[in-house]
């Protein structure tokens, strides 16, 4: 099937108040088992490549043309989405490439260059139909949006997605990247504030560290866009950690990288569930 761009993904779901979600690949067989969750599930996924991975991998082509590959192979809709840029020249290839949306973070500047550098990346994409998430703080884990001590006031949010015309925002209500625990506090009052003061989607980082009552409660609060990454690769690395230990004697990787692709993919498929749920 064709690939599915980002905004048919979100766009639905803002509209009918329920939540997507959004998991990073590092490998490609995160990749295979986001996608096989999204199938076992009968829902909608978003494949995130961050910045970080593109470095990992040498060049965002090879990881991203493989998310391509499979999203456009799949029997549900699956977008891929650029994660974390920093770069200009990363989100240039992104689109190039043919990622139907990009996550621009200008969040280390000052907020009056964050509008600047993030209005060229916006006027950029648009010119090519792609979507363009932004962040506005500083989100924890990452010196960035989501530290626990940093809240995005809902006037700035509003000033700041208009000045920009991004099409959804990353806010900062008490989630952390990189938590290892699920047990982030967030502010579901701000939540709602920041849904009622905002005209475009709201995104949730930093969702490894919280429990799936409370992702559900964000989403019923407003949250549409819900990325997760380090509760995946947990489960991943720990599969691999078990497999390695029941047998030792294993040399091909595939006996060891298999069933940690099929325990994401369950997970993928029980965390959409829960983030669709109305």
């Amino acid at each position: 099937m064709p690939l599915t761009s980002t905004d048919d993904i979100v766009g639905p779901a803002y509209a009918g108040a329920s939540g997507v979600g959004a998991f990073n690949v590092v490998q490609i067989e995160h990749a295979e088992a986001i996608v096989a969750g999204a199938e076992q599930a009968a829902l909608p996924v978003i494949l995130q490549i961050s910045e970080n991975t593109a470095r990992y991998h040498g060049s965002l082509a090879p990881i991203g043309l493989a998310s391509l590959a499979l999203a456009r192979a799949a029997s549900v809709p699956v977008a891929v989405h650029l994660d974390h840029a920093e770069s200009a020249e990363l989100v240039h290839e992104a689109v190039e490439l043919g990622f139907t949306s990009v996550m621009f973070d200008a969040s280390k500047l000052a907020y009056d260059a964050n509008v600047a550098a993030t209005r060229d990346i916006t006027e950029h994409c648009h010119r090519a139909d792609v979507w363009v998430e932004a962040e506005l703080g500083e989100v924890g884990g990452k010196d960035g949006a989501h530290a626990p001590d940093v809240r995005t006031d809902p006037d700035e949010a509003r000033a700041f997605a208009a000045a920009t015309a991004v099409n959804a925002l990353a806010v900062a209500v008490g989630s952390s990247h990189a938590m290892l625990t699920r047990d982030a506090v967030l502010d579901f009052a701000l939540i709602s504030r920041l849904r009622n003061s905002l005209d475009v989607p709201l995104v949730l980082h930093g969702s490894s560290g919280v429990g799936d009552a409370e992702l559900a409660a964000a989403v019923t609060a407003g949250m549409t866009k819900v990325n997760i990454s380090t509760h995946l690769n947990k489960l991943f690395t720990r599969t691999v950690r078990d497999r390695l230990r029941t047998a030792p004697g294993v040399a091909d990787p595939r006996k060891y990288l298999g069933p940690a692709r099929d325990a994401v993919a369950a997970e993928v498929a029980r965390l959409l569930g829960v983030l669709a749920a109305r």
